[in-house]
């Protein structure tokens, strides 16, 4: 058994090696080529919904490390098979690593802008674990027969785990650097957004900000790493049924008309109370401004837009140019776009989900019809058409917290764009009857509004529920809905205890 764990050591050993140097390799080139990234984006496309949403619902933003842990956890018991082998014959552990290395090769090709090039990282992955594998077992080979003790094998596996740490270590230093936020000089809005009125941060203890941070800001997308997208060789092309094929640069799309607004954005796969959902004050150039440089032809009815790998996500082409400030931007909260928010370009769309308008690091704006072409979500069943529903959320106090008796104050964001605004937040205690509460500032109707409740709070196990109702009447509706296939809703209730 001692034997065979030392060769198992051998294989996670030498397929650590060649993945340190794939990655070193895929971070200079492009980062989506690394053997683990490729597999892992492989993974979450075959994925079935209903485990997606289960992923997001259990470890929330930590779901992509814990998917890529995951698939090195399973290459790594495999490459200790490998090694076992090797000790019978060397070959047959390296038939079994390249057996890995391939199957992240048609991972890597299976990509929608994969080409031959992209091979590179797993070609260096398959040479550098096989050569390792071969040297460690004649290392071993040689220490056994000469009976010279154990120093050449140690030496051997010192000089592979060094150059298996420099080489992640290494990819990882390079991407670090390349993501530092870019030197870019964003123009003065022809169109500033309003004063930003100041919000309740500071008079109600933990409520959400009502302008989140950058760094803050929620992520959910289907990238396993954060790509890097150069704006010097970045361009947006308009195609498909239009008079003519365009295509931006950065700095041309620069040099058009910019406004500023002020914009919440909800993920599809939002919950009930949940966390995918931000404000923040976007700059860019109006949709239609873009779309009008092409002249959209008479038949589209989509608007399918590409990122820079060929992800694709398609959006109703009345919804995105009925007069909403859909936007293509530039910048968030005065800077430019962080690389994990898009950068050079999304697309902001006020008042849809995100799986249907806000495409990041966007490359291709194609009108065509649904009957043509399907997006992404499109072909796993999600809905074409998904206004965000109107929604209240409690962000204080938290669910089971202990409170003393007295009084205690509730309180939350709330939205319903496209739908007035929010127009008033109501809270129920134990079932009785709806209140209404304070409400924040305005920020307009594609903003989120912050609320809350002064509540005279007795002794004992009490519940506590928030509705909004938008200006134009509408109140949030007690439906329970999971998010698949057209966002969640439902009531957000809690259980706090008084004592």
């Amino acid at each position: 058994m001692r034997t065979r764990l030392l060769w198992a050591a051998y294989g996670v050993l030498a397929t650590l090696v060649g993945l340190g140097l794939a990655h070193l390799v895929a971070a200079v080139t492009v980062a989506d080529t690394s053997p683990v990234l490729a597999v892992g984006s492989t993974v979450i496309d075959l994925t079935p919904t209903p485990m997606k949403e289960w992923a997001i619902r259990t470890f929330g933003s930590a779901d992509k490390a814990i998917l890529q842990g995951s698939v090195l956890a399973g290459v790594l018991v495999l490459a200790g098979v490998a090694g076992i082998l090797a000790r019978r014959r060397t070959r047959y552990g390296a038939v079994l690593l390249l057996v890995l290395v391939g199957v992240a090769a048609v991972a890597v090709l299976t990509r929608p802008q994969a080409s031959v090039l992209d091979l590179g990282p797993s070609l260096v992955a398959a040479v550098t674990a096989v050569l390792a594998l071969a040297w460690l077992a004649r290392e071993q080979s040689a220490t056994a027969a000469e009976g010279s003790g154990r120093r050449g094998i140690l030496i051997a596996a010192g000089v592979l785990g060094a150059a298996a740490v420099l080489g992640g270590v290494g990819g990882r230093l390079i991407n670090r650097l390349r993501l530092r936020p870019e030197d870019v000089a964003l123009p003065d809005p022809t169109e500033p957004a309003p004063t930003f009125p100041r919000g309740l941060d500071d008079q109600v203890k933990g409520i959400t900000p009502f302008r989140v941070d950058n760094d803050d800001f929620y992520r959910v997308d289907t990238r396993l790493d954060t790509p890097v997208v150069d704006s010097e060789d970045w361009t947006l092309t308009i195609d498909g049924d239009v008079d003519k094929k365009v295509t931006l640069t950065f700095d041309e799309l620069l040099a058009m008309p910019m406004i500023e607004r002020d914009i919440t954005l909800t993920c599809v796969s939002n919950s009930v109370g949940g966390e995918y959902v931000g404000g923040a004050r976007w700059l860019g150039v109006r949709l239609t401004d873009v779309l009008d440089l092409a002249g959209v032809g008479s038949k589209a009815d989509q608007i399918l837009s590409t990122d820079f790998d060929g992800m694709t996500i398609s959006t109703p082409l009345d919804l995105a140019t009925d007069g909403r400030d859909a936007m293509i931007c530039v910048g968030m909260n005065g800077e430019a776009l962080p690389r994990e928010h898009g950068f050079p370009v999304r697309m902001v769309i006020p008042g849809l989900y995100g799986f249907i308008s806000a495409t990041k690091w966007l490359t291709k704006l194609t009108l065509t019809t649904y009957d043509d072409r399907e997006a992404y979500w499109t072909e796993r069943g999600w809905a074409t058409d998904a206004p965000i529903k109107i929604s209240a959320r409690i962000d204080t106090p938290n669910a089971l917290d202990q409170l003393d008796a007295g009084e205690v104050v509730v309180g939350g964001v709330a939205w319903a764009q496209q739908l007035g605004g929010v127009e008033k937040v109501q809270v129920r205690i134990d079932g009785g009857g709806w209140q209404d509460a304070t409400l924040g500032p305005d920020a307009g109707s594609d903003y989120w509004r912050q609320w809350f409740f002064k509540w005279p709070a007795d002794k004992g196990s009490h519940r506590i529920a928030a509705r909004a109702v938008s200006g134009d009447g509408e109140t949030q509706t007690a439906v329970k809905a999971e998010p698949f296939p057209e966002g969640s809703s439902g009531i957000h209730e809690l259980i706090v205890e008084i004592v």
